[in-house]
């Protein structure tokens, strides 16, 4: 069984200072300060529906915008998960969750493998919503991508208010990743792949 899947990564450059700690085999809770209250509520979906713990802290030039915070957040992330799952041996790898809320339907599915890359659909019907950029979903996830090595698709099916939109893509994140990064009994110390390396 592999125990402390836990890591905790710090950022800085001169436009952010980001520090995030994640727990996989956490229940979900949360303690987050980004500074941009509508990211920290899509941050707090993901802990909670993934079950994962997570705490984000973040200073970024706000007074721009929220591109660097929010990016670099997905970012750190990417990087604190990463270091997390480890070597991937006994890893379910594969991930997928279907999330709505309302009128609004989206589904994530996720790899652990290796390689990052990221397809998002989500034809926001606003630019924003509270205090966030929507344009900065993409971003986000982005950032994650590049860094977590994962291959990540993210789809918004139907929606017309654009923070269920928002709402149902940081859910079924959460949900797809809980179900990736989860540790499969069966496969005790295998990498989940013929490969023999992710």
């Amino acid at each position: 069984m592999t125990t402390n899947r836990s890591a905790e990564v710090r950022r800085d450059t001169k436009e952010t200072r980001i520090r995030v700690r994640v727990d996989l085999d956490g229940t979900g809770q949360s303690k987050l300060a980004t500074g941009i209250g509508f990211f920290d509520h899509m941050l707090d979906q993901v802990a909670r529906h993934g079950l994962i713990d997570l705490e984000v802290e973040a200073q970024g030039d706000l007074h721009i915008d929220g591109h660097h915070t929010v990016e670099d957040v997905g970012i750190t992330l990417g990087m604190a998960v990463a270091k997390a799952v480890g070597d991937k041996k006994g890893l379910v790898r594969y991930g997928h969750a279907y999330v709505p809320l309302d009128e609004a339907l989206s589904r994530v599915v996720i790899d652990f493998s290796g390689r990052p890359g990221l397809h998002l659909h989500v034809p926001f019907t606003s630019g924003m919503v509270g205090g966030f950029d929507t344009q900065l979903t993409y971003e986000f996830f982005q950032g994650f991508v590049n860094h977590a090595l994962v291959t990540l698709h993210v789809d918004n099916l139907k929606g017309a208010n654009a923070h269920h939109q928002c709402e149902t893509v940081f859910k079924a994140f959460g949900r797809a990743l809980r179900m990736a990064a989860a540790i499969d009994p069966r496969a005790a110390g295998v990498v989940p792949s013929t490969k023999g390396t992710l």
